[in-house]
Order: C-alpha cells, then sequence, then structure tokens
C-alpha cells in the first residue's frame, strides 16, 4: 500500500510539473521577457528614475499577463502550422499535451486579468494601450497578416512595439513623442530580425505556406529590406538623444552600436555563397541589438 501511494504521489508531482511547463510555453516567456523590459525602461525614462514598487508591480504583472495572453492565443490559431514547422513541432498544441479549448479559454482568461489590473491600479490610457497591443498580436497579425502577406512581420511590428507606450502610460498617463520613439524603434528593428530568422529557416515557412518575405520575394530582395531598415533603425535610435534627457552619451554609444549593426547587414547582402551562416549571424546580432539598446538608456538616465 505504500509503494502504491508514493507512485501516485510521484505520478502527481510530475503532471503537476508537466501542467505548469505545457502552459509556461504557451506564453513565449522568453519573449515576453523582452516585452517587459523594454516597458519598463519607457517608465524608467519617463520618470527619469525608478518608478516607485507598486507602479513597477502593475507594469510587470498587467502587461506580462496580456502579452502572456497574446501569445497564448497566437499559438492557439497557429497550432496547424506549428506542426509542420521543425522549429515549432515540440510546443504543447500539435503535441497534444494541451486541449486546445483550454489554451483559448487560458489565452483569453490572462488578457482579462490584466484589464481589470490596468483598470483598477493604473489608468484607462494604460489600459486601452495593453488591450490594443493584444488585439494587435492575437487578432490583426496572428489571424489576418501572418498567413496574407509577406508585408506581415512588417505591419504586424506594431503589436511588440507598444510595450514601451505602455510603460510610459503607467507612470505618466500620457504618451509622449519620446515614448513614440521608442515605440518607433522596436518597430523598425523587427522586419530584419524576423526576415534574418525566414532567411535560414526558410525551408520551413515554405512548408507551412507562410508568406514571408524570403519566401514570396526571395533572398536579395529580403536582404536588401532588411538593411534599410536597419539604416532606418539607426536614425530613429539616434534621434532619440535630442528628445530626453539621455545625452552625448547615449548618441556616441549608440552611433557605434548601428555601425555595427547595419555592418552585419552589409555583409549579409553581400554573401550569397555563406548566405545561412550570415542570416543567423544577423538573427544573434538583432537579439544583441536590442537589450543593448535599452539597456543603455537605462545607464544613461541614471548617472
Amino acid at each position: 500500500m505504500a509503494i502504491t501511494n508514493t507512485k501516485t504521489t510521484v505520478l502527481s508531482k510530475t503532471s503537476i510539473k508537466e501542467f505548469i511547463k505545457n502552459y509556461t510555453i504557451l506564453t513565449k516567456p522568453r519573449i515576453n521577457a523582452l516585452l517587459l523590459f523594454t516597458a519598463y525602461v519607457a517608465a524608467i525614462v519617463a520618470t527619469d528614475g525608478f518608478p516607485d514598487p507598486k507602479t513597477t508591480l502593475v507594469l510587470i504583472f498587467g502587461l506580462g499577463l496580456s502579452a502572456a495572453g497574446a501569445a497564448v492565443i497566437n499559438m492557439w490559431y497557429d497550432q496547424d502550422i506549428d506542426a509542420i514547422m521543425g522549429r515549432t513541432q515540440e510546443r504543447p498544441l500539435p503535441q497534444g499535451n494541451v486541449a486546445s479549448t483550454h489554451a483559448l479559454v487560458f489565452g483569453l482568461l490572462l488578457q482579462a486579468l490584466s484589464l481589470i489590473i490596468f483598470l483598477t491600479l493604473a489608468n484607462p490610457i494604460s489600459a486601452l494601450l495593453s488591450f490594443g497591443g493584444f488585439i494587435y498580436y492575437a487578432v490583426i497579425y496572428t489571424m489576418w497578416l501572418k498567413r496574407r502577406t509577406p508585408q506581415n512581420i512588417v505591419i504586424g511590428g506594431g503589436a511588440g512595439a507598444i510595450p514601451p507606450l505602455v510603460g510610459w502610460a503607467v507612470v505618466t498617463g500620457s504618451v509622449s513623442l519620446s515614448a513614440v520613439l521608442m515605440f518607433l524603434i522596436i518597430f523598425f528593428w523587427t522586419p530584419s530580425h524576423f526576415w534574418a530568422l525566414a532567411l535560414y529557416k526558410n525551408e520551413d515557412y515554405r512548408r507551412a505556406k507562410v508568406p514571408m518575405m524570403p519566401v514570396v520575394k526571395g533572398a536579395r530582395i529580403t536582404k536588401v529590406q532588411c538593411l534599410i531598415y536597419a539604416i532606418i533603425l539607426a536614425g530613429v535610435s539616434m534621434s532619440l538623444a535630442f528628445l530626453n534627457t539621455l545625452g552625448s552619451l547615449y548618441f556616441s554609444v549608440t552611433l557605434l552600436l548601428n555601425l555595427w549593426y547595419i555592418g552585419i547587414h552589409i555583409k549579409l547582402f553581400f554573401e550569397a555563397d555563406n548566405q545561412m551562416k550570415w542570416a543567423k549571424k544577423t538573427f544573434m546580432a538583432s537579439l544583441i541589438y536590442l537589450p543593448v539598446l535599452f539597456t543603455l538608456m537605462v545607464v544613461c538616465v541614471l548617472i
């Protein structure tokens, strides 16, 4: 009898761990950590220092739940193509580890909780922006743009760019030009980030019939557009120095950062024989660029 109870306990613990793991994966925690970081940086810049603990918690939980809810709805809707693509086949829904209906309810519940937090503990503007980001990503991008146009990432990039607006609105109750520039930084960063990924995961997207730019227009046009967006990003990111208290240090380091980033895109453009290698390097560079830039904003505010 004791052995049976022990086995039952072990199984229960394993089941609980798997349950938590599967539902956590649905929320795309690594991506959402970056979204929360950009929102918090915007709050720091807006207040010229760290926001008070209550405001910080409201921002993290409110936006975190909204972003998680949008991610869950995205996975719920995309489970058919996730089952085809190699990099997404192991997600909980294609594997049958989470019921489709349960995922849908979970995503909507997370968003509902986010709205309650923002409306009761923050302000209507932050609630509206956060909910707008949810609709933008879960409905406009996921259900409409993603499978219809190679410009899906360009137009849909606004969804991932909204967190700085939310962070600014939570602490000030408004949105300034500086917050809009932070929005534009992420907006113009998004295309080359995802198109670089699509360049070296091209066959995945082709099999799933997702019209990413490399699939529809080919590698050369994709690389040209990646370079164009990297150049625009450089101008937008450096212009923030003139609208805030970030100063000359921000401008100087951002200039160097952008020269490095554009250089990688130029290398990607001219590399035909090692395209896969440089597409991956460009993607990895994009993962470095955004956190470094937003960390620099914090440093320049605090020194």
